[in-house]
């Protein structure tokens, strides 16, 4: 009796948690765009003017045709232009030029990372003989690397656990390494769940999720502890 009243709580955690957190992430986020973005739209183009009632998520909408409108702006010539001023204005002012060339650096790599993803999954012999780690192969060796090294190297990242956004950038030639089947985003699961999270558990997950029905669990089968 106690161990399935305990089972099916540790079923219903299993779902609510991450359902919970999702919706509280998803009411912030909305809630934080409404609280910067409506005060600074005229509420003689705002509709809450119009109408009884608030609209959830309304600045999140005026956030996006506000960029959306910047970035046909910063698209034509004289938008450029005048970005370029800007940019040369803030690059004298001592301590704003550090804090905007930082974060646009930031930006700019992540636009970056979005148009050139990483080419393969793979395993790499490292740190040690015997001893190997998940990378992802970045980009053929060009330029003086090229050169000093032969086409034959390719970059390669090896992040870390659980944090894959740091790592380190190493050439290799491409015959030493084992190329994988797994997909880029499978292989960064892999990596923040510290080898947890497998393709064949994500394989399985998504097969539980399209047959509910067919691979229900009851609370009988869950395991015991």
């Amino acid at each position: 009796m106690w161990l399935t009243l305990r089972n099916y709580l540790l079923a219903g955690i299993a779902v609510a948690t991450p359902l919970t957190i999702t919706a509280w992430l998803v009411i912030t986020v909305i809630s934080l765009f409404d609280r910067i973005f409506k005060p600074l739209v005229p509420s003689v183009y705002n509709p809450e003017t119009y109408l009884p009632f608030a609209i959830p998520g309304l600045g999140l909408v005026f956030a996006l045709i506000f960029l959306t409108m910047l970035g046909a702006i910063a698209a034509n010539i004289l938008g450029r232009t005048a970005i370029g001023w800007g940019e040369r204005i803030l690059g004298r002012l001592p301590l704003i030029r550090n804090i905007y060339g930082a974060v646009k650096q930031i930006i700019d790599t992540i636009i970056s990372q979005r148009e050139r993803s990483f080419q393969d999954v793979a395993l790499i012999e490292y740190p040690k003989e015997g001893s190997w780690a998940l990378c992802f192969v970045t980009a053929t060796a060009k330029g003086e690397v090229a050169e000093k090294l032969g086409d034959d190297y390719v970059g390669v990242f090896i992040p870390t656990t659980p944090n894959p956004t740091s790592g380190y950038l190493l050439y290799e030639k491409r015959s030493n390494l084992k190329i994988l089947d797994m997909s880029v985003e499978e292989g960064a699961k892999l990596i923040i769940s510290a080898g947890l999270v497998t393709p064949e558990d994500l394989a399985e997950a998504e097969q539980e999720a399209a047959h509910p029905d067919r691979n229900r669990r009851t609370p009988s089968s869950l395991p015991k502890r």
